[in-house]
């Protein structure tokens, strides 16, 4: 095997599945991770986006990450940032000599270059209009994002910011057949800025999506089912709704809820056991075993209201 391949199926071995974990953790340009892949990722969804759940949390939108030879979508989340006054430029893929390569996203002081993707939510393609920092506090723009007032106080509403023009323009990689952006003098200054690396529940989400088959492209064709969360580890939550959804809709049996929702209260325990034992936090293999548990409820879920609206139709 040639020097240079070989270098690059160990980064490609090394990055995988958390492409987040590769990339520069100081005061650098924003480098493309050693993830090249010939296939061009899908678009970026139209989704709805969650309310933010509490003051002071920013957005990340989605993304399409890369493992196990596929595609899979990152959803959007609300965050906490890793200090006051810092925002994040989203990561991208960029298309260059044959290949399509990861370029990480980063927390600084102000918006780098995230390839001309419009994200939406205040992300366009250049810059971000959804708020700033005002005196320690962040200041909420719900002309562009979601917020529930009665929840987060610091807002206001400038609604010249919002741009109707690329509105459909969802191209999640920069380079021919997707954006023609180059980045401005502005995104250059601000990315030799000093960078702050993704935080650790950021990387716990990735991680969390890469284990979840729903996800991956070839599974759900570009159009992820759970494109955007409120904040990180809310899949639980999200299967008791689907769960009461089948009860009030009559698509799901007594017996049925019963069994999912007990099976539901079993993986509830088993994380509450695991957390207890290891100081608060999960390992990566209990992480792995939840998230096999629950594609497995949220399977039974799926295939019980489909049976029974089956049954309701003959």
């Amino acid at each position: 095997m040639p020097k240079r391949t070989l270098i690059r199926v160990l980064l490609l071995a090394l990055c995988m599945p958390l492409g987040l974990a590769c990339m520069a953790s100081s005061a650098s340009a924003q480098i493309a991770v050693g993830i090249s892949i010939r296939v061009a990722p899908p678009a970026i969804p139209v989704y709805v986006q969650p309310a933010c759940p509490t003051e002071g949390y920013l957005w990340t939108p989605g993304y399409w990450a890369y493992g196990a030879s596929d595609y899979y979508w990152v959803p959007g989340v609300w965050v906490a940032p890793p200090s006051a006054g810092v925002l994040w430029t989203p990561g991208y893929w960029g298309f260059a000599g044959g290949v399509y390569g990861f370029h990480a996203g980063y927390w600084g002081p102000h918006i780098g270059f995230y390839g001309g993707v419009n994200y939406g939510f205040g992300y366009g393609g250049v810059g971000f209009v959804g708020g700033e920092w005002r005196g320690g506090h962040f200041a909420y723009n719900t002309a562009v994002l979601n917020v529930n007032t009665t929840v987060v106080h610091n807002t206001f509403v400038d609604k010249t910011v919002v741009v109707n023009a690329n509105v459909g323009v969802r191209a999640s990689f920069n380079g021919p057949g997707g954006t023609a952006a180059v980045a401005t003098a502005q995104e250059r200054a601000a990315e030799a800025e000093p960078h702050v690396q993704p935080t650790a529940e950021q990387m716990s989400h990735e991680h969390s999506a890469s284990l979840d088959k729903s996800n991956f492209a070839s599974a759900n064709h570009g159009r992820p089912a759970n494109p955007a969360m409120s904040k990180v580890g809310e899949r639980a939550h999200n299967q008791q709704e689907r769960i009461a959804n089948g009860v009030a809709s009559g698509k799901m049996t007594p017996a049925e809820t019963a069994k999912v929702e007990n099976q539901e209260a079993h993986i509830n325990k088993q994380v509450k056991d695991d957390r207890a034992a290891n100081g608060g936090k999960l390992t990566a293999a209990e992480k792995k075993q939840v998230n096999k548990e629950q594609n497995k409820t949220s399977k039974e879920i799926h295939n019980d209201k489909t049976k029974n609206k089956e049954k309701d139709k003959s």
